[in-house]
């Protein structure tokens, strides 16, 4: 269903910038600011007259980035949104009519709820994600963990008062499908043509998505016990916890293998906080996976994948927190 492919892009994101621009001649080195800093997304609301304009510059210069039109009021502004090439509308309130008219187009929406009315009009409306806005004044985290109760079958966009410190307890609740924020992309800097700045908050935001952690270190052996005999130097070494399994044996952070094990040197493991996520960014970068490494756990949840080649003369792999 159309709803449903595009939840799960915006989803495979994490976040999405807000943008209020004025200017649509800056649309294009913004759209470029975003995809240089790992996050070709946008929401361009129509709180200026540049929207328009600049959605259709940013989609004609990156057609493959994620644009999608917020602070939509009427169905008038849906048909110049979709027109200028929005993939996607975000409305600010829930407006039955604008709704209606997006899903008979099979236009995928989300309007802001902030009450159990707003969400049971939602759900008689037929849809399953909504906006949480404006998030941090209607009670954050707690109030959608509250909602999230009764309404079981609701997930949620929570925008307005997203920023770094909360990014990261927002998308740790499950029921939360991504965040929207303009704390990478602020009027001052937009205005300012400040674009280099823009790229490395775009790039600080991404990693607090991700979450990108060292997990553990593998290192090649070529027996069972050469493989004891390093893991005890390194645990006599660094006062390191030895612990054999059957394949490994770990010494501490560093897994020391009991036969060489894919690449020549050994593989290193990236903690993330959410692999299909992690997978999406990096598939979208140009890096393949090998999915015959993907290993699940006991209620059938992906955790771990290897990535199809080596760096370095190791395989990297990616490990659910």
């Amino acid at each position: 269903m159309y709803m449903d492919k595009m939840i799960e892009e915006i989803r495979s994101y994490g976040l999405i910038p807000v943008i209020k621009i004025d200017d649509a001649e800056k649309a294009v080195p913004l759209a470029k600011a975003l995809c240089d800093g790992g996050l070709p997304a946008a929401e361009v609301t129509f709180r200026t007259a540049a929207a328009k304009d600049a959605i259709a510059k940013m989609s004609a210069a990156f057609p493959d980035m994620l644009i999608g039109a917020g602070t939509v009021l009427t169905t008038a502004q849906v048909d110049e949104a979709v027109a200028a090439g929005a993939k996607f509308i975000v409305s600010p309130g829930l407006n039955p009519k604008v709704v209606r008219y997006c899903l008979d187009k099979e236009i995928p929406i989300l309007p802001g709820c902030a009450t159990p009315s707003d969400m049971e009009q939602a759900i008689e409306l037929g849809l399953s994600v909504v906006k949480f806005f404006p998030a941090e004044a209607n009670g954050g985290l707690k109030s959608i963990k509250a909602m999230s109760a009764p309404y079981t079958q609701l997930r949620f966009m929570p925008t307005g008062g997203v920023n770094e410190q909360n990014l990261g307890d927002y998308l740790a609740f499950p029921k939360i499908i991504a965040c929207g924020g303009s704390f990478m992309v602020n009027d001052a800097l937009i205005q300012a043509g400040d674009f280099a700045a823009i790229t490395e908050l775009t790039r600080k935001a991404v990693s607090i998505v991700m979450g990108f952690e060292l997990a553990h270190v593998g290192v090649n052996a070529n027996s069972s016990s050469e493989a004891l005999a390093i893991a005890n130097l390194l645990g006599t070494m660094f006062s390191f916890p030895v612990k054999e399994g059957n394949s490994s044996v770990f010494a501490g952070p560093v897994e020391v293998m009991k036969e060489p094990y894919r690449a020549a040197n050994g593989h290193v493991a990236i903690r993330v906080n959410d692999l299909s996520r992690a997978m999406a960014y990096f598939t979208r970068k140009g890096f393949a996976f090998d999915p015959d490494t993907m290993k699940t756990n006991s209620k059938g949840q992906n955790v771990a994948i290897y990535f199809k080649d080596p760096i370095g003369g190791f395989s990297w792999h990616l490990v659910q927190k």
